[in-house]
């Protein structure tokens, strides 16, 4: 074998051994967090990483329109590909692809837990995949007989939808403000108030600068301190007393944020399959580099 054909061999095999190594040790990994994770209900869930499952409700705004089909949903992901032939090579190519950035709602029959779909893995249950002769396929319902004659090429569309009333599992960070629920750390509260009255410097020696020097000495920053201590204290009053909202978003770390419509014993199941196909990928990829070096595997 010559040595640039050797060379792209080992470099195939040897990225198909960790491709597959790393894809199987994420999708155990994601597999085991979700049957650990305990889930909870959104009225008494703790700070942090969790789960929860319930039904997707309607949100406040106006419900979308999924792009390729017009239908109404709360959230759609759609891809376009096109066509391509050369020769005896065929393929289809992406020519668009999107997703959408509206929250979501999951009401889980105890509270509301509003849900940023940005950073997940989304899973929806609803799938279509058609061909046709057009890049947009609405485009044919707004320009009648003339946009059937299409472009002459040929397009794949895939659209997937969450809508109203379907089931929704969901882990991710998850967090709560307002209804007394925050956690009270004066002394830090007192420092992020002090802070934003230093970006108005003038300001503050309009307030606390009794000599009008120009500068504030020990008495007056312990006035300063004093009153952002009772300005933090009336943040944190008026924010209690707010109603409680709940929200879920992408973890800090790197744990899985999975929003589907099927339950974690599915999707844990799915992953685990996932890990065993990728593990197999990643042995034949190491036989492969092995026999490519010349090394005899027992």
């Amino acid at each position: 074998m010559e040595f640039e054909g050797l060379l792209l061999s080992l470099l195939f095999s040897g990225g198909t051994t960790l491709g597959g190594a790393w894809w199987s040790l994420k999708r155990w990994s994601q597999a085991r967090h979700l049957l650990d994770t305990p889930t909870s209900k959104v009225r008494s869930a703790a700070q942090g990483y969790a789960e929860f499952y319930g039904v997707l409700a309607e949100s406040a705004e106006a419900q979308l329109r999924a792009p390729l089909t017009g239908k109404a949903c709360l959230w759609w992901r759609f891809k376009i590909e096109e066509y391509q032939s050369s020769g005896k090579k065929r393929s289809w190519r992406v020519v668009e692809s999107a997703s959408s950035e509206a929250w979501l709602r999951l009401n889980d029959g105890t509270g509301d837990c509003l849900i940023d779909p940005c950073g997940a893995e989304v899973r929806p249950a609803i799938r279509e995949v058609w061909q046709g002769n057009l890049r947009h396929p609405m485009v044919s319902a707004t320009r009648g007989v003339l946009g059937w004659l299409g472009s002459g090429k040929r397009y794949r569309y895939s659209e997937e939808r969450l809508q109203v009333g379907q089931p929704l599992y969901a882990i991710g960070d998850f967090r709560s403000s307002g209804g007394g629920r925050q956690a009270r750390d004066l002394e830090a509260a007192q420092s992020a108030v002090i802070r934003e009255w230093k970006g108005e410097f003038s300001g503050l020696l309009q307030r606390f600068d009794s000599d009008r020097n120009g500068q504030l000495d020990e008495q007056e920053w312990s006035r300063v301190r004093l009153a952002a201590q009772l300005e933090a204290e009336d943040r944190h009053h008026q924010e209690s007393a707010q109603p409680a909202q709940h929200h879920l978003g992408k973890p800090a770390e790197s744990r899985p944020f999975i929003l589907a419509n099927a339950g974690e014993d599915e999707l844990a199941r799915h992953f685990y399959w996932q890990a065993a196909g990728a593990a197999a990928l990643c042995l034949v990829g190491a036989l492969a580099t092995a026999w490519l070096l010349g090394v005899r595997v027992l």
